[in-house]
């Protein structure tokens, strides 16, 4: 594989309805299709009420391993949500992990209901920062919503992942598995949701930098 982690550990991480199952299939069979090896694993909260799901992607050339990747032992972590991101992060990452996140949360009802009390995003960002090699946080949902419906977030998301030069192969085979596992409109939606997270991530590659104003004006 090259200069890429032999197996190269991915999470995919969020909340019940955000779609991040659909974007770990996305990856999964665009590897598979580029002549990769993939294991996949899943674990789920309580999904249908907006709890925790969490999708290990391993892509292989060519060796069998298990669906679990060890703690510690991801390489990437792509948070569709920042407290689950966080969450994830204090069993999975380490200081070489790149992350790539939404900063739109997904209020718990306790938060919605004035119950609790959502993490400021400074503090979400900081923590996010100080355990990861590099970060990447994006709009994701306003991205989606400009591509049609804030339900493509997870299109968006994926697209970030294709264009970060972290993965062992292009960004045609995501295009040619969204064009085979979708029809009609929701394949122009996803395709172009996908266009707008690959486009995005291009075009910021301090991926070091700062994010606070970007990161709390959308929380």
């Amino acid at each position: 594989m090259g200069a890429f982690h032999e197996p190269l550990n991915i999470i995919v991480t969020g909340v019940g309805g955000q779609g991040n199952v659909l974007a770990s299939q996305v990856i999964s069979v665009a590897a598979v299709e580029a002549g990769y090896r993939v294991a996949v694993g899943e674990t789920f909260g309580v999904s249908q009420r907006g709890g925790s799901v969490m999708s290990h992607v391993r892509i292989s050339h060519d060796r069998p391993y298990g669906p679990l990747i060890p703690r510690g032992r991801a390489h990437v972590i792509a948070g569709f949500e920042p407290v689950e991101t966080v969450r994830v992060m204090l069993d999975y990452a380490n200081p070489d992990t790149v992350i790539i996140m939404n900063n739109r949360p997904n209020y718990p009802l306790g938060c919605l209901l004035g119950e609790d009390k959502y993490p400021q995003p400074q503090k979400i960002l900081a923590a996010v920062q100080k355990m990861a090699g590099r970060v990447h946080v994006l709009p994701a949902t306003e991205l989606a919503k400009e591509a049609g419906s804030p339900m493509a977030a997870n299109m968006v998301m994926t697209g970030a992942l294709a264009g970060s030069g972290l993965l062992p192969f292009g960004r045609e085979y995501f295009v040619e598995t969204i064009k085979s596992l979708f029809k009609d409109h929701i394949r122009e939606l996803n395709l172009k949701a996908f266009t707008f997270g690959l486009e995005h991530i291009g075009s910021n590659v301090a991926w070091r930098v700062s994010y606070n104003e970007n990161f709390a004006g959308n929380l």
